[in-house]
């Protein structure tokens, strides 16, 4: 798991292959002017925006997260957003098992950490990262891109 601001991405574009796209796509486009949906960046690479109202730890936690195919770069745009974390290693409690179509598992457990993003932060996810995101108050603008894990530098 990574956490930094946007006006850091750079850094991170050899991690991965398809992070350079996804981080020139963040920071070239008026990510607040953009409408729930999803964009398609080409190479596997999706943004999903979303405009939601926040969840509280509990209904977060019924979606404790994990993916095998796409690693999640979770960006907050507009408000505060508390995700719980906890390494997929830990994790002993299945819920749902994994679909390979929808690409997520859920688990049972309770996450370990907890940590909060605010407009032009965000986390990066890697397939080892269980995570139960959209906690707090009110709306929560958040894009996720879901990059392919297939393109692995």
């Amino acid at each position: 798991m990574i956490i930094d601001t946007l006006k850091n991405a750079e850094r991170y574009y050899t991690l991965h292959s398809g992070f350079k796209t996804a981080f020139e796509y963040l920071n070239s486009t008026n990510l607040a002017a953009l409408e729930n949906g999803v964009i398609e960046l080409g190479d596997g690479i999706r943004v999903i925006v979303s405009n939601d109202p926040g969840r509280t730890r509990e209904a977060a936690a019924k979606i404790f997260e994990c993916h095998n195919q796409n690693i999640d770069i979770q960006v907050c745009i507009h408000g505060l957003e508390t995700m719980g974390w906890k390494p997929r290693a830990d994790c002993q409690q299945v819920e749902v098992p994994y679909n390979p179509e929808k690409d997520y598992m859920f688990y049972n457990d309770e996450p370990d950490t907890y940590f909060s993003l605010k407009n032009g932060q965000y986390v990066i996810f890697f397939p080892e990262d269980v995570h139960a995101p959209m906690i707090g108050e009110g709306l929560i603008k958040k894009l996720v891109v879901k990059v392919p894990v297939y393109s692995i530098l």
